[in-house]
């Protein structure tokens, strides 16, 4: 049978053929076979094989079944064919386990190492994680081959019938990183990087797989974006030993805290399952048993929601039985004393007492204190609200604090301490906003209540500084004040700010954004109808990131918030994203009828604002008349339990983890926007160019960073810093990427001119160049270009003190040597430069940041004439430069000899001005006059030469010297300028326009191979 018979239907069996026919091929041929033939060809593919006809049928009917539309999407014969092939070399590679190679297998390890470095010219620093069989689709046709995952890099290589497939990604390129399925691809993972999807499929363990990505470009956005998050995450401190068995341990250990809200510093050691005993229902419930170095947690797995905690500083004593069985006898519970509220409502006295006696027979039955059984009774009553003498104890238990203050007694008050009287940014903040806490509610009238807020802020500011204050935590805190006393608050908050939030409450609130993301997602899977009604739901942006911000004590009443924050406590940020649909529900008829945007989110403040708020409140009379009909509390967020109740927590991290790529690279590309914007006025490259330029100096300062966590760059790198500032290289890394692009290609000494013009464009000289001084060294008018080659010979540029230091040290040092000592001399440079702006107590001083800001707003533009003149030895270097420039050019011998005209000119030139303002004698006038034919003439001799003309121009050096008396002479740039424009050949040459988009495209494919090439060098060195 082939394509073209009456049963098209049947071309589906050629896309997955029975494994013991494929692999078994050479072997007898079986009575029946299924086979695929391609029009016009002599080759016949087995596809599938039977002893019997019912065999066969079998296998005839599971193709049918299975395959039947996979190959309508196919557009010619060759790509069915070509689709066979490779998901036929699937299959044996799948069957041959060969996929699944785990590091505990050296040799197959190593011999992929080889590989890897071999196809992908990566530098030897590069540390291979672990690599998978798998097929790549391009286009409708895959490719089979192999997927390697590096610290940097997501790489395939595919080389199948004399053609070959390879593709490198930087993991902080990746825009989108999910699993997908559809008709073709039934499991598939899609990467989104530069704008392309990239579709693996074909893998044997695409979760294990996607797991490890996942993890990899998380690793990268952390290291490279976001150094506040990595910082907190020593475990993956050093790039160079990142291995798949770590990062799978550091992924358990992090659900593991998650789950159970326990210290950043806790790892899970051991996983059993087992049984545990539950004293309340009589019985042993299935579940895993997780241990780390000071806790003994276990959660059920059979549905019945239940786990504990059990902190080992509080067991007694640990029994086993013959049996295997551990008894522990613990602390007795009750470990906080709780923290009245400074006012309550009256009305609602009886509705309190009922909540205490329904949490005191909890307390009776399931414990209380740090070991208490955590069930779906536990929700239950958490949903119908916390009484308020049990709120302070009961965040502090379901938030984990209870254990961060357990084990460290003493360290806020040593905080305290330590932070008072200081004077930072984040004190500054902190003072302006004191008094916008809650002014309404009488705590916070008083001093007692904002000097009691004030330390709490003041002291998580000196703790954490790479927070220091965000303005939604004023906020927050105040409400904890109301219920937990000062400690208890501030461990509240640290629980909140580094765990339960995390990155919400810093520069850029990533963490805030990415839950934003993830609330659109939720909108679109469970409410249909308003996201038909609302394509565009970025919208909801602006009303609910002040609910996410702040948990919705911004714009509920108090009474009502503080429901809010008790679900928060136990459940995280699940049940702030289920109260957030359950508001949208609850105005869907109102925001499907609004006209536009403004006026839907008009509808969701007010609804907000005033129909939420407790029972006791929901209904407001005015003068004996129901004015105005609210809605319990407690009933929207019991409704929101029972709507939404069945998103997981598990879901959320894996939406949270999608979504973080696209929001930081969302973030990146409108710095990039806006680099770009203000880079344009003063450049000549369209914003295309300048697109790709901004691409490549990003990626420069990364190839500094993925080795090394002490990289200049890296260190300096801020993402609160202005635009422009945010990614800058040291002059090794401008080197490098000025050497791809230079608009000199011939010049033979790179090194010293890189030199020159890192030192010229360095405007500030802190050792490190912007994305626009960048710019600034390529490209130009002509008259632009001499004006830099001549601000090249001038200080701070030319410093021939410091230039012949460094000839001396490339001499003195090997490679590696002088690249090290290269960069402790930038740092020292760095520091000293950068001293003027710290005070006496190594603070910032703003008013210096000020100052330098306010010179560079009336700095105005230099012009020609502002330049000094030039002297004798700049001069001599450059004409020394421009013979170097024009080596290798094709008018190499008329670029000499203009030179050399230029020189000689400008030398009779200064030579006529001395005489002009010293009289000379005639006997002398006459020996000058004598001496100029032969310099004619010897700038008219065959063949020119750099050495001649070297020599030239010292000859006419010599002469001036000796005829003006030893006096130095000097030039301006408008003489060195109108002299070159007398010379057609030069001005040509500089006014040659600069193909930049081939540079770009060249420079593109050449950058990491030649920091391979570099690295290689290094070593071999």
């Amino acid at each position: 049978m082939n394509p073209g018979d009456a049963f098209p239907v049947f071309i589906s069996g050629l896309l997955v053929g029975t494994l013991d026919t494929v692999l078994d091929s050479t072997s007898k041929v079986a009575p029946y076979r299924i086979l695929h033939h391609t029009p016009d060809s002599q080759v016949y593919w087995s596809v599938a094989c039977g002893v019997t006809r019912e065999e066969i049928f079998q296998h005839w009917e599971w193709l049918q079944q299975n395959i039947m539309r996979t190959l309508s999407v196919f557009d010619s014969s060759e790509d069915i064919t070509s689709f066979v092939q490779g998901k036929i070399r699937g299959l044996i590679a799948e069957e041959g386990k060969t996929s699944l190679v785990l590091e505990d297998d050296p040799e197959k390890f190593r011999e992929a190492l080889l590989r890897f470095e071999k196809w992908f010219e990566i530098p030897t620093e590069e540390k291979l994680v672990t690599y998978y069989s798998c097929s790549y689709w391009k286009g409708k046709v895959p490719c089979q081959g192999w997927l390697y995952l590096s610290t940097n890099f997501l790489c395939f290589y595919s080389y199948f019938l004399g053609a070959e497939v390879k593709l490198v990604i930087s993991w902080e390129e990746i825009w989108r990183l999910e699993k997908t399925s559809n008709v073709i691809l039934t499991e598939s993972i899609h990467v989104l990087a530069h704008g392309e999807d990239h579709y693996f499929s074909m893998l044997l363990h695409l979760n294990e797989t996607f797991s490890i990505m996942e993890q990899l470009a998380d690793y990268s956005i952390k290291r490279l974006f976001d150094k506040e998050a990595f910082e907190r995450e020593p475990a993956l401190s050093d790039p160079l030993q990142i291995t798949k068995r770590g990062l799978e341990a550091h992924a358990k250990s992090q659900q593991f805290r998650t789950f159970f809200r326990l210290p950043k510093e806790e790892n899970l050691l051991e996983v059993h399952e087992g049984f545990l005993w539950v004293p309340f229902s009589h019985f042993n419930t299935l579940g895993k048993i997780c241990l780390s170095e000071n806790y003994l947690c276990f959660a059920s797995q059979d549905g019945s929601q239940c786990h504990i905690i059990i902190p080992m500083r509080e067991v007694n004593a640990g029994l086993t039985d013959s049996n295997s069985a551990w008894l522990f006898d613990l602390c007795g519970s009750g470990l906080l004393s709780h923290h009245c509220p400074v006012s309550g409502c009256q009305c609602g006295e009886l509705k309190e007492k009922m909540k205490e006696q329904s949490w005191d027979i909890h307390f009776s039955e399931y414990g209380r204190g740090t070991s208490m059984f955590f069930t779906r009774k536990t929700r239950d009553l958490i949903v119908r609200g916390v009484p308020e003498s049990l709120r302070g104890e009961l965040w502090m238990l379901f938030s984990g604090a209870v254990n961060d203050m357990a084990t460290h007694p003493g360290y806020y008050t040593e905080l305290v301490e330590l932070s008072l009287g200081t004077s930072t940014l984040a004190t500054d903040e902190i003072e302006r906003d004191l008094h916008r806490s809650l002014p309404e509610h009488p705590a916070f009238q008083s001093d007692t209540g904002i000097s009691a807020l004030r330390r709490v802020l003041t002291a998580y500011a000196y703790r954490n500084p790479k927070i220091g204050y965000c303005q939604a935590m004023n906020i927050l805190t105040s409400v904890l004040l109301l219920y937990a006393k000062e400690e208890e608050a501030f461990w509240l908050l640290v629980a909140v700010c580094e765990r339960m939030l995390p990155d919400y409450f810093n520069r850029r609130i990533i963490g805030a954004l990415v839950d934003q993301a993830v609330f659109e997602d939720l909108i679109r899977e469970n409410l249909p109808q308003l996201v038909e009604h609302m394509t565009d739901l970025s919208f909801f942006s602006s009303v609910s990131l002040s609910w996410f911000l702040t948990l919705f004590i911004s714009v509920l009443p108090i009474e009502s918030a503080v429901n809010v924050v008790d679900c928060f406590f136990f459940d995280g940020i699940k049940s702030i994203l289920q109260l957030g649909l359950a508001v949208l529900d609850y105005n869907m008829d109102a925001l499907i009828s609004c006209s536009d945007d403004a006026e839907a989110v008009t509808i969701l403040n007010k609804s907000v604002s005033m129909h939420f708020k407790p029972l006791q409140q929901a209904l407001v009379s005015n003068n004996g008349k129901a004015s105005h009909v609210g809605v319990d509390i407690s009933e929207l967020i019991r409704e929101a339990y029972e709507k939404y109740g069945s998103i997981r927590s598990e879901e959320v991290e894996s939406s949270r983890k999608r979504n973080k790529l696209y929001v930081i690279q969302t973030l990146e590309d409108t710095t990039k926007q806006n680099v770009i914007r203000v880079v344009s006025q003063d450049v000549r490259f369209n914003i295309t160019q300048l697109d790709e330029l901004y691409n490549l100096f990003k990626r420069q300062h990364f190839l500094s960073c993925y080795w090394t966590m002490k990289s200049p760059a890296l260190l300096h790198h801020d993402p609160s810093l202005a635009y422009l500032e945010q990614y800058q290289l040291g002059f090794q890394q401008f080197s490098e990427l000025f050497s791809l692009l230079e608009p000199w290609a011939f010049c033979t000494y790179k090194s010293n001119l890189s030199l020159w013009v890192f030192r010229l464009i360095d405007e500030n000289q802190d050792g490190l160049i912007n994305f626009k001084e960048f710019c600034c060294a390529l490209g130009g008018s002509f008259t632009n270009k001499l004006k830099f080659l001549f601000k090249l010979h001038l200080p701070p540029a030319k410093l021939t003190v410091f230039f012949y230091y460094l000839v001396e040290c490339a001499h003195c040092f090997s490679t590696k040597d002088r690249s090290h000592h290269w960069a402790t001399i930038q740092t020292d440079c760095t520091i000293s430069l950068s001293l003027h702006i710290l005070d006496c107590r190594g603070r910032i001083d703003l008013q210096a940041y000020l100052k330098q800001w306010q010179n560079e707003i009336l700095k105005k533009e230099e012009t020609i004439k502002d330049l000094p003149r030039i002297n004798q030895t700049q001069f001599i270097q450059f004409s020394k430069t421009l013979y170097n420039i024009f080596h290798g050019a094709p008018e190499e011998e008329s670029l000499y000899r203009a030179v050399a005209h230029v020189t000689s000119l400008l030398l009779r030139m200064e030579e006529v001005g001395r005489r002009l303002q010293e009289p000379s004698s005639p006997s002398e006038s006459e020996k000058a006059a004598g001496t100029s034919p032969a310099e004619d003439s010897s700038t008219e001799q065959g063949p020119v030469t750099p050495e001649s003309c070297d020599t030239s121009s010292s000859h006419n050096s010599q002469d001036a010297g000796s005829e003006l008396s030893d006096t130095e002479w000097s030039f301006s740039f408008e003489q060195v300028l109108a002299s070159l424009l007398n010379e057609p050949t030069i001005v040509d040459f500089f006014d040659r326009p600069l193909n930049i988009q081939t540079k770009l495209g060249l420079a593109r494919v050449a950058q990491l191979k030649l920091k391979a090439d570099k690295g290689k060098d290094s070593k071999g060195n």
